[in-house]
């Protein structure tokens, strides 16, 4: 009897020892007593690694649809804020790409000011840059046109800079 070598799959064990414990977390209770073999029926939540970390992947988004915010909202918020600050609005620059850039600062403010107001230290930590939002919302009322943007391009910067003077006084909100 000629003995036939047992063919192994390369990285086999490694695939193993994750894949059971996928299994073994999915059909265990969890402990909460509740069964998470029915975390299959619930709907997803889609967030970022970091974000995964405080919210459980298998909890249920908010009842208006809308994502949870959480403090790393406020982060996220402010450092796509501060990546405008490679791009700008000079008289070299073209209409479109200076439409681009106001409406840019324009959507990440309002992103912030949103951020902030859903923060868990409440809106009260924030009040100076809501207020230099709200200020802002005020001057350019509901005209979202270039025309206007471009008029209030100033005071669109000059929010963005006190902003992030006001952060950067306040690393614990950004780090």
């Amino acid at each position: 009897m000629i003995k036939q070598p047992v063919r192994r799959l390369p990285g086999a064990p490694l695939l193993a020892v994750p894949l059971a414990a996928l299994l073994l977390s999915c059909a265990a209770p969890s402990d909460d007593g509740s069964d998470r073999t029915a975390a299959s029926t619930r709907t997803p939540v889609y967030a970022s690694a970091s974000a995964s970390a405080s919210t459980p992947a298998d909890s249920a988004p908010p009842a208006d649809g809308q994502p949870e915010v959480t403090a790393e909202k406020v982060r996220d918020a402010f450092a796509t804020l501060q990546a405008t600050y490679h791009s700008g609005c000079t008289p070299s620059t073209s209409a479109g790409e200076c439409e681009y850039f106001l409406t840019r600062v324009r959507d990440e403010l309002a992103q912030l000011d949103e951020a902030m107001k859903a923060d868990p230290q409440g809106p009260g930590h924030f009040r100076e840059p809501l207020a230099w939002t709200a200020e802002l919302h005020d001057t350019l009322g509901t005209d979202t046109s270039f025309e206007n943007l471009k008029k209030h391009q100033d005071q669109i910067v000059a929010t963005r800079d006190r902003i992030n003077r006001w952060m950067q006084g306040h690393p614990e909100d950004y780090r």
